[in-house]
């Protein structure tokens, strides 16, 4: 599969960039982590069968959406979804997928609109997270999120200094590969000697603040599924060490119950590379498994 057309796609209040792998008449859309863009599913699409197109937003306030306005939010990011899949709408529904915070983007649109999307893929993402009662959010996305945060912050000499910054992630640089180099190299702008991230830390903080406080959405949404639903969840996290995302005692309240969520751990794998491995394989493949 080659490198991605770059589409800019019209949504409430501007247009999204949505990065197209594939040329194939199945459409399937997948949306990304929090830090993310589109680029995060190169490895996934590259082993998708011919006659799938996986179209893969830039959400807004990241990659080439970084300019598109607010609000932020998960409840934006599922009607973004959900306008993406009318207009490329071919008749029938679209294959759907998520990773990360994309996986609560996705679930919320799936639930709202089944009739737009035949499946739905949940990877290391989608299950209510438990946060104690009057818990301050800003301080858990301080303690989960801090290095990618800080990374948002700076600015870096050289495109080569901004990717050697990501070799040094130990849930990464273990696994480099051309796929982690382009999603790398693809969210990097700036002026020479200026080099930053392409993502908005207002958007990080405002998705994130939403995500630790919807834990009830959730809920409602995993019970209340209309399409055929499977989560893969990843044994390591951010880091590339335990805990993982997704703990296995969650996994285990979330599924098999009223909603019909079924789940896979995918041994190997950390939080980035369940996607950027070469578990990407097994991804594409339960992916399209998963409509039957």
């Amino acid at each position: 599969m080659n490198e991605p057309a770059e589409l800019d796609l019209p949504v409430e209040g501007g247009t999204l960039r949505v990065l197209r792998f594939g040329n194939g008449p199945r459409t399937a859309l997948a949306a990304h982590g929090i830090t993310g863009s589109g680029m995060s599913f190169r490895a996934v699409a590259r082993h998708l069968p011919d006659d799938w197109s996986l179209f893969a937003p830039d959400l807004r306030g990241r990659g080439g959406s970084a300019d598109t306005p607010g609000p932020y939010g998960l409840d934006r990011h599922a009607a973004d979804l959900c306008g993406l899949a009318r207009h490329l709408g071919d008749g029938r529904p679209a294959a759907l997928a998520g990773h990360s915070m994309g996986a609560y983007a996705a679930l919320d649109a799936a639930a709202r609109r089944p009739d737009l999307f035949d499946r739905l893929l949940l990877v290391d993402g989608g299950l209510p997270l438990p946060v104690p009662p009057g818990t301050d959010p800003d301080a858990v996305l301080g303690a989960t999120l801090g290095p990618a945060l800080a990374r948002l912050g700076r600015t870096y000499e050289s495109d080569e200094a901004y990717v050697d910054f990501f070799r040094a992630h130990p849930g990464l640089g273990p696994h480099w590969n051309a796929d982690v180099e382009a999603y790398v190299r693809y969210d990097v702008t700036g002026a020479p000697g200026a080099r930053r991230s392409k993502v908005r830390e207002e958007a990080v903080r405002h998705d994130g603040r939403d995500l630790l406080t919807s834990a009830g959405l959730f809920a409602a949404r995993l019970t209340g599924l209309g399409v055929p639903a499977l989560l893969l969840h990843a044994p390591l996290g951010l880091l590339g060490q335990e805990p993982p995302m997704l703990e296995a005692s969650l996994v285990d309240h979330w599924t098999g119950g009223p909603g019909g969520l079924r789940a896979e751990l995918i041994e190997g794998t950390n939080h980035y590379t369940i996607v950027l491995g070469t578990a990407a394989r097994t991804v594409a493949e339960r992916f399209v498994a998963l409509g039957g």
